[in-house]
């Protein structure tokens, strides 16, 4: 046998490389991959329809559904409240041929979702892509984890623990401000919501972190244009139905930014958490710690254990601090810069909040945690601003269980839902003159009827923003500070674009003239 096949005999056929028959198998196993995927996809588009058969929507396209009516600009915007309008609890609203979600804009459906346990956090297809920027932390995760975590990091925003921020925001606020003394030197505009980011960011390293960066005085600083980023294509992910299937989304030019922006942003975050356990390490820190009457958020973090005697491992750890620290700075950015503007926007309102503003500083140049409370106007022009421009423009759902809403209609288990923050303001039924400017809607006798789930800047319910005192302040102490220093006013060249990313920007940065108060 051995001669023979020394003679030449040939091999089996199925072990010779045929670079026809190869191609062809390849030919065949992607087809039947297509058949495979497209069998699923038009089985998820039949679910859908018949999930979502009780509520009605605009007219879609058979392609891309309703992504050329609600895209990620102002028109978008604009359409989204326009529609909302023609649909009393809500529109559905198709992402693409497959996926469709019911996007509410009605207060009384809001709070079906919000008080109910029958749903979980979700991003709807970018779902994933939060979980790899920022991992299973208090954003996205679910049942008993979020619950354990909750419990948890909820003393650290105890008001005791709040006081003292007020003095470090101010200090953040006040290095902005000297920037700006020079910067309007030059006679032009300034872009404002970097700077106001930038602010934000040193601003909660400071009082959740303990560490002090110099991230306002650097030339440009790599976290914040991150960040900045993965907002832009988290969205992007979202509204291009192709880059909802993982692979093809990780193999794409977008796919590379992402992964590229998260090493950033996590090698930012694991540098704050490895210098503060350095710290740790110090047994007089440690003392100094355990005898606080409130731990702040890192503390927590780092110290805390559950019923159980367990902390937190370091890969939540790392999550928590990532979405507080994604979360609790880019949100409060988008708030304080649209505040400004509406100040700029409407003069009038700006000098009224100026003198209340004067009166309660006194001649000072920073706030105390009891100055806050005497902001009453102040405090009723943000929140008139919360109401047109809220920061986070909208949250996403996904119900656990079949969920049965006010005027009867159900959606079974595993339907995506799609809760539009920005509409909810909007909404005329609720809001009389709702795009008219007016802070006095938030007196207190002009508040009692209205129904609670009408104003959600910080969503509602048990899933509420766990920070959202810590925003209002750090808002408060921003806005008051800016308006005793500067006078703002708009440049009609520059004037704003909306767009709704995970949280609310405009297209072309938010530039506004600012003149020193002599």
């Amino acid at each position: 046998t051995g001669s023979s096949m020394a003679e030449g005999t040939s091999p089996h056929p199925w072990f010779t490389v045929n670079p026809s028959r190869v191609l062809h198998l390849l030919a065949v196993f992607c087809l039947v991959s297509l058949l495979v995927k497209a069998i699923k996809l038009n089985r998820r588009r039949q679910e859908n329809l018949k999930s979502f058969e009780v509520f009605s929507g605009p007219r879609r396209h058979w392609l891309y559904g309703h992504l050329q009516w609600f895209q990620a600009n102002e028109k978008g915007l604009i359409n989204l409240v326009k529609h909302a309008a023609d649909y009393a609890y809500g529109f559905l609203l198709w992402i693409g041929p497959v996926h469709a979600q019911l996007m509410i804009t009605h207060p009384e459906y809001v709070k079906t979702i919000y008080s109910s346990t029958g749903s979980r956090s979700s991003t709807t297809k970018s779902f994933h892509t939060f979980v790899d920027l920022l991992g299973e932390g208090l954003l996205v995760s679910n049942g008993q984890n979020w619950f354990r975590h909750r419990r948890m990091l909820t003393p650290g925003f105890h008001y005791d623990i709040l006081k003292p921020y007020v003095k470090l925001t101010a200090d953040s606020t006040n290095v902005m401000l000297d920037k700006w003394e020079k910067l309007i030197s030059k006679g032009q505009s300034l872009e404002l919501f970097q700077h106001v980011s930038l602010m934000t960011l040193d601003s909660i390293m400071k009082c959740a972190f303990s560490y002090h960066s110099d991230c306002q005085t650097k030339s440009e600083n790599p976290y914040v244009k991150a960040v900045y980023e993965l907002s832009y294509l988290l969205q992007v992910r979202f509204r291009f139905f192709l880059y909802h299937n993982d692979l093809l989304f990780y193999l794409s030019p977008h796919g590379y930014h992402f992964r590229k922006a998260c090493k950033i942003a996590h090698e930012h975050t694991e540098k704050v958490i490895q210098e503060r356990k350095q710290v740790l390490k110090n047994e007089s820190e440690v003392e100094k710690i355990k005898g606080k009457r409130h731990l702040d958020f890192l503390d927590i973090l780092l110290c805390a254990r559950d019923e159980d005697s367990k902390g937190l491992s370091d890969e939540s750890i790392r999550a928590e601090v990532d979405t507080f620290m994604f979360e609790g700075h880019d949100t409060t950015a988008s708030g304080i810069s649209w505040i400004l503007y509406c100040m700029a926007l409407y003069p009038e309102h700006q000098q009224r909040c100026r003198e209340e503003i004067q009166d309660v500083l006194a001649g000072r140049d920073t706030l105390e945690w009891v100055d806050l409370g005497k902001l009453v106007y102040t405090t009723m022009c943000i929140k008139e601003c919360l109401r047109l421009y809220p920061p986070v423009p909208g949250t996403g759902r996904q119900l656990s269980k079949p969920m049965r809403f006010c005027d009867g209609r159900v959606l079974p288990e595993g339907s995506y839902i799609g809760i539009s923050i920005y509409c909810i303001h909007r909404n005329a039924q609720f809001w009389e003159n709702p795009e008219v400017f007016d802070p006095l809607r938030f007196l207190p006798e002009n508040s009692t009827d209205r129904h609670p789930y009408a104003f959600i800047p910080f969503a509602a319910g048990p899933r509420n923003c766990i920070g959202q005192h810590f925003a209002m302040n750090e808002m408060k102490v921003a806005t008051a500070l800016c308006l005793s220093r500067f006078e703002f006013a708009l440049d009609p060249n520059k004037l704003p674009l909306v767009i709704a990313q995970v949280v609310l920007r405009s297209l072309n940065g938010i530039h506004l003239k600012v003149k020193k108060i002599v």
